[in-house]
């Protein structure tokens, strides 16, 4: 019978031990290294544009945002998993694709942002937005860069999830790198948001 008596306590116990893990997803972090991604990648000189805003609501990605604890009460800790976040996008694999992507934008797609042919897309990639733009002779190589330039998107987004330890956050980083692109999109080039084509 006291054994029966003892297991209600070591379970009591076993809860207060817990201690649950919060980790949240560094937003303003995330914004600033997208930023300053985009930016090494369009490589224009001049101001770069300030980061926007985050839109009301956020999409959840607030960062630390106060929320009451109904474990609590039952004697299970609450622990914050980083007292300063960060967003780490100096790896080498992801300078390596940065590199690529420059590259690639400078010499084969900045033309064609120009033109109206190329535009961003709020899912974070680029498309060919106005084929008639491209001379026939171009069309297989802006295609092919277009193609190439999205797997590194994809890459990249993935990657940086994973070099800071949150593979969970890709679609959060897809979120704020689809921002920037078109915050930093220049002066008549196109970007659909929304579903629909908007220029700058």
């Amino acid at each position: 019978m006291r054994r029966l008596l003892g297991i209600p306590v070591l379970l009591a116990l076993a809860l207060c031990a817990c201690v649950t893990i919060n980790v949240y997803f560094p937003a303003a972090e995330a914004r600033e290294a997208a930023r300053e991604f985009v930016e090494k990648v369009i490589g224009e000189e001049g101001d770069a544009p300030a980061p926007e805003a985050p839109p009301p609501g956020d999409g959840g990605m607030a960062v630390h945002r106060l929320r009451f604890d109904p474990f609590v009460l039952l004697g299970i800790g609450s622990a914050q998993a980083q007292d300063t976040p960060d967003i780490t996008i100096r790896t080498p694999a992801i300078q390596a694709i940065q590199a690529r992507m420059e590259s690639r934008f400078n010499s084969v797609l900045r033309p064609h942002f120009d033109s109206g042919a190329l535009g961003f897309v709020d899912d974070g990639t680029i498309v060919v937005r106005d084929a008639s733009k491209l001379a026939i002779k171009d069309r297989v190589a802006v295609n092919a860069a277009v193609a190439d330039d999205n797997r590194d998107r994809n890459a990249v987004y993935r990657e940086i999830a994973v070099a800071n330890g949150h593979p969970e956050w890709e679609p959060q980083i897809r979120q704020v790198f689809a921002r920037q692109w078109i915050a930093s999109a220049r002066p008549g080039w196109w970007y659909r948001q929304g579903g629909a084509w908007k220029q700058k």
